[in-house]
C-alpha cells in the first residue's frame, strides 16, 4: 500500500493541487492549458506552480492512474445509446468496466448485424 501524499506548507489547498496534477497527467495537456482550465474554474494558479506540483507529486499520481492488470473476474458491459448528430440518427456503443472506465467507444450511422464492422 502506498503512503498518503503530504501537502504541508503549500500555498494552495490539497484539492487544487491534486486536481491540477491529475489534469496534467491524465490528459495530454500542456502546463499552460492546465493553468487556463483552472482559471476558468476561478483558481488563479501559474503554469510554473503546476509544473512544480507535477514534479513533486506527479510520480505518485502517475502510479495511481496506471490501470491494474486485467483479471479473469473483471466485469464489463456494453452500453448502446441513440443520438442525433446534425439531425441524423447515430448509435453510440461504449464498453465500460466495473470501475466505470470506458474501454472503447464507437459511433456509427448504421445499426445491423454487421454493426461491429465499419459502415
Amino acid at each position: 500500500m502506498s503512503k498518503p501524499i503530504i501537502y504541508k506548507r503549500h500555498r494552495f489547498p490539497p484539492e487544487i493541487i491534486a486536481h491540477a496534477v491529475w489534469l496534467y497527467y491524465r490528459f495530454p495537456l500542456s502546463l499552460r492549458l492546465v493553468e487556463e482550465m483552472l482559471l476558468d474554474r476561478g483558481m488563479v494558479v501559474s503554469y510554473e506552480t503546476v509544473r512544480r506540483g507535477a514534479l513533486k507529486f506527479g510520480p505518485d499520481y502517475a502510479r495511481r492512474l496506471r490501470r491494474k492488470r486485467p483479471s479473469r473476474r473483471d466485469i464489463w458491459h456494453l452500453d448502446e445509446v441513440v443520438i442525433n448528430i446534425a439531425g441524423e440518427t447515430h448509435w453510440l456503443w461504449r464498453a465500460v468496466d466495473q470501475d466505470s472506465y470506458v474501454l472503447d467507444e464507437i459511433v456509427q450511422a448504421c445499426r445491423n448485424t454487421k454493426a461491429a464492422k465499419p459502415c
